[in-house]
């Protein structure tokens, strides 16, 4: 069983994970409005990330016996006035998320609750690619400046990322 402390932690993470997939709709809906179409497939898997993120969180709360309690999702914003705006957007939203999971994880390491510790270290990894992707998409913004060419480039490139299931979700069946 699972400690209240840490099953409030975890609720409050799954609604910050459906915060995080909703912050990430809003943003393939903009660039898709901004004629982006890759950059909106960018962000339309990041969606689905996320979602698949509260997901994991929900059935680990299940598996130890405690109670998913959904709360609502606060509002999101709906533009940003460049790409490498909504970039830096994302990488200063997945620094707080891995602020988060770490809290959960010194919480966890409090409580000597080495199961959720061993279930955050898959989080933690996430959260290391998380970062790294968003900062390499914001350095090649940055060194593509207005360059037409090059933003089409990349916003072509980012129309060839595919989802994949997480490894926790496609061994949870």
């Amino acid at each position: 069983m699972i400690s209240t402390k840490l099953q409030d932690a975890i609720n409050a993470q799954i609604n910050a994970e459906f915060w995080s997939a909703y912050l990430y709709l809003s943003m393939a809906m903009h660039f898709e409005n901004e004629g982006h179409a890759g950059m909106a497939n960018w962000f339309r898997i990041q969606f689905r990330e996320e979602q698949a993120h509260a997901e994991i969180f929900m059935n680990y709360l299940n598996s130890r016996g405690g109670r998913v309690v959904l709360a609502p999702i606060d509002e999101v914003p709906t533009s940003w006035p460049t790409p490498l705006a909504a970039f830096e957007h994302t990488l200063a939203h997945e620094e707080k998320v891995t602020s988060l999971i770490n809290n959960i994880y010194a919480l966890a390491v409090e409580e000597k609750d080495y199961a959720t510790c061993n279930k955050l270290d898959w989080f933690v990894s996430e959260q290391v690619e998380e970062e790294e992707t968003a900062r390499g998409l914001i350095d090649r913004l940055k060194l593509i400046g207005d360059n037409g060419l090059a933003l089409y480039t990349v916003n072509q490139e980012l129309a060839s990322r595919t989802y994949n299931v997480p490894a926790p979700l496609a061994n949870a069946n």
